[in-house]
């Protein structure tokens, strides 16, 4: 049955948004000061937008999320749940970003991540690592959430450190 309204369009300046976080992310030498101060940005801006209710769509939803996961403290948190939100409304490809926004936030919180997403180079290590994996969490559920098998994780490191 038809809600009688119109389809909801995307929000605009949620793809200028995204479109300045992937922008950031895409040279090869990333300032990363420079980068975390229009991230606090870009997040404050999306917060604000979220206040508003003008986060409409799937597509909208995984914009906003994947601005936030690059944010700080309850941020990924937010980021997993707006991702889950994309999904909710048909936006498959948020599946993979769902995940990887719940690992962020779980190593943020002191946990193992569950989707083997996330790699990381902590003070005093001169490579990248997989972090930490709970074992709980199995290659199957991996490949239906788009999430890359352990294996598949394990070798990325490899590739990453060459």
């Amino acid at each position: 049955m038809s809600s009688g309204r119109p389809p909801q369009s995307s929000n605009p300046e949620l793809k200028t948004l995204y479109d300045q976080d992937q922008s950031d992310r895409q040279t090869k030498t990333i300032d990363w000061h420079k980068v975390g101060a229009r991230d606090s940005r870009r997040k404050q801006r999306i917060m604000e937008i979220y206040a508003a209710d003008q986060i409409r769509t799937g597509e909208d939803y995984y914009r906003a999320a994947m601005v936030l996961q690059h944010g700080e403290g309850d941020d990924q948190l937010l980021a997993h749940e707006f991702s889950v939100a994309a999904l909710a409304l048909g936006y498959k490809k948020a599946s993979w970003l769902a995940v990887a926004a719940e690992d962020r936030w779980l190593e943020r919180i002191g946990r193992k991540q569950r989707f083997a997403t996330q790699y990381s180079m902590k003070v005093g290590e001169t490579r990248f690592k997989l972090r930490p994996v709970d074992p709980v969490v199995r290659d199957s559920l991996r490949r239906v959430m788009g999430a890359p098998t352990l294996a598949q994780a394990k070798k990325r490191e490899e590739e990453i450190n060459r």
